[in-house]
């Protein structure tokens, strides 16, 4: 149970940073999120690091690697999550999964989001 409140804890934090980054930037540009890319970006830099120096053994502990990278991480991006997952199949040298998983996360993925908004349209 100790173990879920540091994810929610974590989550909680990283998803209202995102939220006051975004607002506070993604208006600079018209047509380009400049917030969501910044969050994005860092939230890749910041799993990389928290999971880099958890692999250490002795710099974070389990809890503190679920607090910052499962918990801050995952609310203030899952694009950290998706990026550091196709590093390992790339890492495997698993080219054609690679391939497969980020062409399909991306093309499924906005379609879904384009059925979401139709349904809620004709619902």
């Amino acid at each position: 149970m100790k173990q879920a409140l540091l994810v929610f804890l974590g989550g909680g934090f990283g998803s209202v940073f995102r939220y006051f980054i975004s607002r506070s930037l993604n208006p600079i540009f018209h047509n380009f999120f400049l917030g969501t890319f910044l969050v994005n970006i860092v939230g890749c830099l910041l799993i990389g690091l928290f999971l880099g120096l958890s692999a250490k053994g002795n710099i974070l502990s389990y809890n503190n690697t679920l607090f910052l990278a499962t918990g801050f991480c995952g609310g203030f991006t899952t694009f950290s999550a998706f990026a550091f997952e196709k590093h390992s199949l790339l890492k495997d040298g698993d080219l054609l999964n690679f391939s497969i998983y980020m062409i399909s996360s991306i093309g499924i993925g906005v379609l879904a989001v384009v059925l979401g908004l139709w349904v809620a349209k004709h619902i």
